[in-house]
Order: structure tokens, then C-alpha cells, then sequence
């Protein structure tokens, strides 16, 4: 239009331009017209969408009825409406026969549905009526009917809802103005078959005991928090779930970090502070409680162990095999399962089943499930989906090949609990959809099947309770009985049923999404390396192989899903005490040490400050310039090393040195097979008054003396043989006066002693001429003295 405006020869008054304004005002209008001629027509839908009363059936019972039994419906009826309801009533109407599991599957997802054919409704005789409902205010009701009064028909699911019925101002006749649908399930008497059913009642919680111990030899746990005494509280969930378990004909599914965490709890326990410190724990009593209880629990009962602190099997195949070591602590995950639960339950569990998150499964992840040894997935229906196009359920066991068997659970009856439950309401249903699902199995086919039913893993307190109800009432019902886990993995499997695993590319993001990343296994094979460099030095290692090989454990745990931060935070815990711990023994800082001659020893301090000796330790201490130091001959010396716990020792190393000056020096522990342990000390070492001159001058001070010492042992010994000449027979041949000559004495030394030249030695005959020479010294020369040769 606004091109059409600049044509040419038309101007604003124009007849033309009045034309075009007026056709585009038009145009512009025609969509909002329409929107308006169709919001009649769709207000009365948006009408018959919503309920104006809100109907909650907060119990049925019993869920099951069978001849003669008095059905009783109680719930809430509130008006969600602007106006007050007349003339209402609450009444009751059986619906049709559901053949199918997808029949009853559209029911669970519109239960409120105005639209939908709610059936007949029984007699007036059994209704509830209200004179008015104000706008805002919910009114109890409570209705009761013999079950021959229902009309019910052949065995099978039937449509069963209460309905308000009333008028309003704007609407002044009786109508439906809220409904609730739910499910009768009607198998008066015992079915020709009966599916085995099993129902597995898991007991599991998140992780709650750190690597850390009080200091001392009693090495009390440490706890990160009180949540798990919450929990086994009166009243708290696991302590619910034991409640209501141990009157059940269930597989117990546990995780054993919980029973040694409790263990641990009912000995004594601390309390980690945000500071750093610890505080005593006050719950040991009700550990205790717990225990005691959950051992008389399971007597008689299957109880099936997973790997310790229930590994993220997903996780581990998806990220964590590519990082080295990963594997292995799902085998050791497995090898304490047992023992843990033996030790605190005095049963002997099941070992030899897996469980992936949701039962949901890839190649990678039954591979990883299968490298510790258990030959049994517990896998799901909606990720192992039947091909055949099967008009029944198959049963649970499926041989996928190498010895394995994939344990497929139902994936309707698995889930059947996963909502809120915290509402009455919500929970009857429910337990309604749960019992209509399975008899409607039993229904398909008259051959015996084998069920399983594996809900989450951590189900809360109210969805527990419906949980309970439920298996409570396939226990007294007519279609189903009981059956353990193992005689289900064991049971004859269906030839046509699906054993094909999806491939990687179809498990579902959403779940991939929440997986321990790739970093978080490195980090767990970062503290690993840090914890073998420890252990090896320790006299007693299970004091710390033990709680930080759990704590590894826990890391890896499936209870960190959608809790990332508080994942990062736990190992980073673990892997920082493991750092102080380490760090306990060190060498001890030194300043520079001055050297005052061509040898010292230097002393290098080890400190341990650990409870526990330390051996398998070597010291070295390196000279960086050998050339002017060295340490015991070389660059470098190594000596072993052994410190009882909470001492100190110094390790001495001879030195020798070669030249004036600052020599750095590193000191660095080991470990016997060559790994660093802790950091290195470097310190400086002074060398001084030791040049090439010093040691010329004290090399030749020594020569002469040693020279000088010559010379006054030969000129003794001479003066002594001359003597005795002189002590001979005198020239009477007699013999001396008897007096002992005294060559000190000058009036009695010889000739050749005194009289005579230095050099030259007088005639050995008083008639012999004398030499025209002097006769040469033998004695060798002193020092400065000309030497003739």
C-alpha cells in the first residue's frame, strides 16, 4: 500500500489515494474478523476441556475385589469454578471392559477428562450429595457398594470413575462438571495361569561417608553429613522402606555401601564441619535399630547385591573406559559386595547381577556390566523393545548371547510410581493403573510367564507406601504369584522375544545428559596413582587402602546423577585429604648450610607425622654441581629410610668439596621403585677457604715436616753406632773406667762430633794423611741445601 501511494499523479485528496487507504483498512481487517467469528464455536471446547469441580479418589478399597467384597470409594470433591454448584452429587460408574495395555494407557493419561465416556452410573442408592459447593471449598466423600451391584462382566480391566454431577447459574441443569477415572481390576477367582511376578524392593541411598578418619589408632568414620540418620529415623525413608518391606514377598536389591555406612555409624561416628573439623555424631542407637531389624528382615529372603556404592555402569562405558584403571574399580566394586554384606547381614548375597540406570542398555554398557563377573543385566523393556510385533509381554529372560542374560523388566509396571505420590489421590491411582497393567499380562496368553518389576532405584517415602500397597495386593490377588530374581533369570525363555541390545546411538540423551564426564574419571585415576605412591611407605596399609578405596568407589556412584556440583565437590574432598595425608611425611626445610673444609656431613631431616612407621622409603640428596661438591663421592647419594610414627629422623650424607662457593643442593624422597614422593627441598650449601693455594701451602708444610723428621732419626741413630765404636777396648786392651760416655757432654764429645767440619770426617789412623777433601755427607739434604751429585 505505501507503494502504491507514491504513484505518480496521485496526491493525498486524491480520489485514488482515498481508494487505496479504504481497500488496505479492509484487508487488514478480514483476519481479525475470522478470529472472532471462531471464538464461539471454540469456547464451548475449552469448556468441556476443564473440570469446573476437581474429584480426587483418594483410596479404593480393596484394589482387587472379588465376590462378596464391599467396594468403598472416599475422596475430595472441590469447586475450582467462580460459582456455586447446586443440586450435586457424587456417584460412581463402571465403564467399559479395557482388552489391551494401551487401552488402559490412554485412561492413565486423560483421568479427568470431561470429553471421555465415563460409563453409567450405578444407582442413586450409592451416591454422596452436597446442596451447594462454594467456590474454593473442598468436601469429603465416602461411598460404598457391594461389588454385585457394580455389573461387572467377564474377568478382565474395567473403566471405573466417580463423577460430580450438578448445575451452576450459567448452566442451570444437571450435568457432569468433574470426573476421576481409574481402573477396577475384576478377577473373581483364581486364573487358569498365573504370571510369576517378581518385585524388586530396592535399598539404596546416596553416599554419605567420607575418606576421612579421626586422628588415632580407633580411626572413627567421619560423615559428611546426618542425612543418612534421617533417613533410618522412625519415619524416614529407609526406615519406611524396611517397615514395609519385610512383610513382602520381595527381592531385596542392596547396595552394601549403605550397610557399611550404617555399620560404621552404629560404632561411633564424627560429624565434618565447614571448618575442617569434626563433631560427634548421636545416632548410634538408631543405626543400631536399623540393623537389628533389616537382619530379621531378610531371613529366608533373596538378597541380591550390587557392586559397592552402586557404580554408574553408563558413565563407566560411555566415558570412564578410556581413562586407564576405570575398570578396575568396578571390579573391586564387586569383590567387597559380597563380604560387606555378609559381615553385616550374616546372609550370603546374590552377586552375579547388573544394573544400568533405567534398565537402559547399549553394546558398551553390557560390556562393561559384564567385566566383573556378573553374567545377569537387569535391562528394560522400553530399551530392549520387542521386534516381532508379539501380541503378549514375553518373559523377563533373554540369552543375548556369550553366556550372558539380559533380565528385562517391565517397563509400564516399572515406572508405575515414579510420580508425586505425596497426595492420596495421586497414589491410589496409581496402585489402580499398576494391578490393571498386570492382570491385564496374565490376560494375553495363557501361557506362564516370568515378570519382572524393577522401580527406581531410590523411591521416597509415599511412593514406597503405594509401592507396598500394590505388591500387598498381587500377594492376596488371584492372577499372580511370587517369584525371586534368580528362578526368573532362570526361567525358559520366549524364542520369539527380542535378545538383539539397541545400538549406542539410540540410548536416550536425557540420560546421557546427567553421566559423570570424562574428567571426573581422570580425577578418579589421579587420586588412585596418588594412593599407591602412599600406601607402599605405610607399615599397616589397609588403614588407608581401605577407606579411600571406598571412597574411590563412591565416586562413581549412580546416586550422583543430576547432582554434578556435589559429585566435584566429593572427589575433590577425597583427593585433598588423601593430599594432607601424604604430606604428613616430608622432609623438613633447611637454610644454607657453610662448609669450613674439604670435607662435612650435611643432615637431611625426614618428618612423619602418621600414626603408623614408615619404611620402603630412599632419600636422595643431589649435588647440582658435582664438580665443586659432591656428595659421597658423586653427584648424587641415596640412603633408605625408616620413621616410627610421630617422629622425626636426620639422614647424614658425606660431602667433599673442591672449590670456594654456593652449591645448590635437592633433596628428594622416593619410593623403593622409584616414584617421587612428596615435594623436593632445595638448599644451598657454602664452601669456603679451600682454594688450589691453601692446599699447596698444607701439602708442603707436611712434606717438611715429614722431611725433617727423616733427618733427625738417621743423625741419632748415627751419633749412637759412633758411640758405641768409642765404648770399645782402650789402647791397653783394657777395658773403659766403667763410666757410661755422655755424647751430650761437651767435654766428652768425639772429634767427628765436634771438632771436625760439617761434612768431613777426621783419619781413622792417627798416621794416616789427611784427605785432600772432605769426605761427602750421606745424610740426605735439609731443606734450601745444595745437593751434589
Amino acid at each position: 500500500m505505501a507503494e502504491a501511494a507514491d504513484f505518480q499523479g496521485t496526491s493525498a485528496s486524491s480520489p485514488a489515494r482515498r481508494w487505496l487507504r479504504r481497500t488496505g483498512a479492509l484487508c487488514a481487517g478480514v483476519p481479525l474478523l475470522a478470529g472472532l467469528l471462531q471464538l464461539p464455536a471454540a469456547a464451548p471446547a475449552q469448556a468441556a476441556s476443564s473440570s469446573p469441580v476437581s474429584v480426587s479418589l483418594d483410596s479404593l478399597s480393596p484394589s482387587a475385589p472379588t465376590d462378596g467384597d464391599t467396594v468403598t470409594v472416599s475422596g475430595t470433591v472441590t469447586n475450582a469454578g467462580k460459582q456455586n454448584v447446586t443440586g450435586a452429587h457424587v456417584g460412581l460408574r463402571v465403564g467399559p471392559l479395557l482388552n489391551t495395555r494401551s487401552a488402559i494407557d490412554a485412561v492413565a493419561r486423560h483421568p479427568d477428562d470431561l470429553r471421555a465416556r465415563t460409563g453409567s452410573e450405578v444407582g442413586d442408592k450409592y451416591e454422596a450429595k452436597f446442596s451447594q459447593l462454594a467456590p474454593g471449598v473442598a468436601q469429603h466423600f465416602s461411598i460404598s457398594v457391594p461389588v454385585d451391584q457394580l455389573d461387572l462382566g467377564q474377568d478382565g480391566v474395567y473403566e471405573f470413575g466417580v463423577a460430580l454431577s450438578g448445575q451452576t447459574s450459567a448452566q442451570p441443569w444437571d450435568q457432569v462438571l468433574g470426573v476421576q477415572r481409574t481402573f477396577l481390576p475384576w478377577q473373581p477367582s483364581d486364573a487358569d495361569t498365573k504370571t510369576r511376578t517378581t518385585f524388586l524392593w530396592p535399598l539404596l541411598s546416596t553416599s554419605h561417608m567420607t575418606a576421612r578418619t579421626g586422628a588415632g589408632e580407633l580411626q572413627t568414620p567421619v560423615f559428611k553429613d546426618d542425612d543418612l540418620a534421617k533417613e533410618i529415623s522412625p519415619g524416614g525413608r529407609l526406615a519406611q522402606m524396611l517397615a514395609l518391606g519385610k512383610d513382602l514377598d520381595v527381592t531385596w536389591v542392596m547396595d552394601p555401601d549403605l550397610l557399611a555406612s550404617v555399620d560404621a555409624m552404629a560404632g561411633g561416628y564424627r560429624l565434618q564441619n565447614d571448618d575442617g573439623t569434626t563433631r560427634a555424631g548421636s545416632h548410634q542407637a538408631v543405626a543400631k535399630q536399623w540393623l537389628a531389624e533389616l537382619q530379621k528382615a531378610v531371613v529366608g529372603k533373596e538378597v541380591v547385591a550390587l557392586p559397592f556404592a552402586d557404580p554408574d555402569l553408563a558413565s563407566l562405558a560411555h566415558s570412564g573406559t578410556s581413562v586407564t584403571g576405570s575398570l578396575s574399580h568396578l571390579k573391586d566394586a564387586t569383590d567387597v559386595a559380597a563380604t560387606t554384606v555378609k559381615t553385616v547381614l550374616h546372609v550370603t548375597p546374590t552377586t552375579d547381577f547388573a544394573w544400568p540406570v533405567d534398565g537402559a542398555v547399549d553394546p558398551s554398557i553390557m560390556k562393561v556390566a559384564t567385566s566383573a563377573g556378573a553374567d545377569r543385566v537387569l535391562a528394560r523393556s522400553d530399551s530392549l523393545q520387542e521386534t516381532a510385533g508379539l501380541p503378549y509381554t514375553p518373559s523377563a529372560a533373554r540369552p543375548v548371547g556369550g553366556g550372558t542374560t539380559a533380565v528385562v523388566s517391565d517397563a509400564r509396571l516399572s515406572t508405575a510410581f515414579e510420580d508425586d505420590l505425596t497426595k492420596a489421590g495421586s497414589a491410589t491411582l496409581a496402585v489402580q493403573q499398576f494391578l490393571a497393567q498386570s492382570l491385564e499380562v496374565n490376560a494375553q496368553t495363557d501361557a506362564q510367564r516370568s515378570i519382572v518389576v524393577a522401580p527406581q532405584r531410590m523411591p521416597s517415602a509415599s511412593q514406597a507406601q503405594a509401592m507396598a500397597k500394590a505388591v500387598q495386593a498381587l500377594q492376596g490377588g488371584t492372577w499372580s504369584q511370587a517369584q525371586n530374581l534368580t528362578a526368573a533369570a532362570k526361567a525358559k525363555p520366549d524364542p520369539d522375544a527380542a535378545t538383539r541390545i539397541p545400538s549406542t546411538s539410540s540410548y536416550p540423551s536425557s540420560l546421557r545428559k546427567r553421566e559423570l564426564p570424562r574428567t571426573a574419571f581422570e580425577q578418579i585415576a589421579r587420586t588412585q596413582d596418588k594412593l599407591d605412591n602412599f600406601k607402599v611407605v605405610l607399615s599397616d596399609q589397609s588403614r588407608v587402602i581401605t577407606p579411600f578405596g571406598r571412597a574411590i568407589n563412591r565416586e562413581m556412584s549412580t546416586s550422583w546423577r543430576g547432582r554434578g556440583d556435589d559429585a566435584d565437590s566429593f572427589r575433590g574432598d577425597v583427593e585433598a585429604w588423601l593430599d594432607d595425608l601424604t604430606d604428613q611425611v616430608k622432609l623438613i626445610d633447611k637454610s644454607e648450610t657453610k662448609l669450613s673444609g674439604r670435607s662435612a656431613t650435611i643432615p637431611v631431616t625426614v618428618q612423619n607425622n602418621l600414626v603408623q612407621p614408615v619404611s620402603h622409603l630412599v632419600l636422595r640428596v643431589t649435588s647440582t654441581m658435582p664438580t665443586r661438591l659432591k656428595i659421597g663421592g658423586k653427584a648424587y647419594e641415596e640412603q633408605p629410610v625408616e620413621v616410627s610414627g610421630g617422629h622425626s629422623q636426620s639422614v647424614k650424607f658425606p660431602t667433599a668439596a673442591n672449590a670456594n662457593g654456593r652449591v645448590t643442593v635437592i633433596a628428594q624422597l622416593y619410593t623403593q621403585d622409584g616414584q617421587e614422593y612428596g615435594d623436593p627441598v632445595s638448599f644451598d650449601v657454602k664452601v669456603t677457604e679451600v682454594t688450589p693455594t691453601v692446599m699447596l701451602v698444607i701439602g708442603g708444610g707436611v712434606l717438611l715436616l715429614v722431611l725433617a723428621g727423616f733427618r733427625m732419626y738417621t743423625q741419632r741413630k748415627r751419633a749412637a753406632a759412633r758411640q758405641a765404636d768409642d765404648d770399645g777396648p782402650g789402647p791397653d786392651g783394657g777395658e773403659n773406667d766403667g763410666e757410661p760416655g755422655n755424647p751430650g757432654a761437651p767435654s766428652d764429645r768425639l772429634t767427628d762430633q765436634s771438632d771436625a767440619p760439617p761434612g768431613a770426617e777426621g783419619p781413622e789412623q792417627p798416621s794416616d794423611p789427611a784427605p785432600d777433601t772432605a769426605s761427602e755427607n750421606a745424610d740426605p739434604s735439609g731443606t734450601g741445601e745444595r745437593v751434589d751429585r
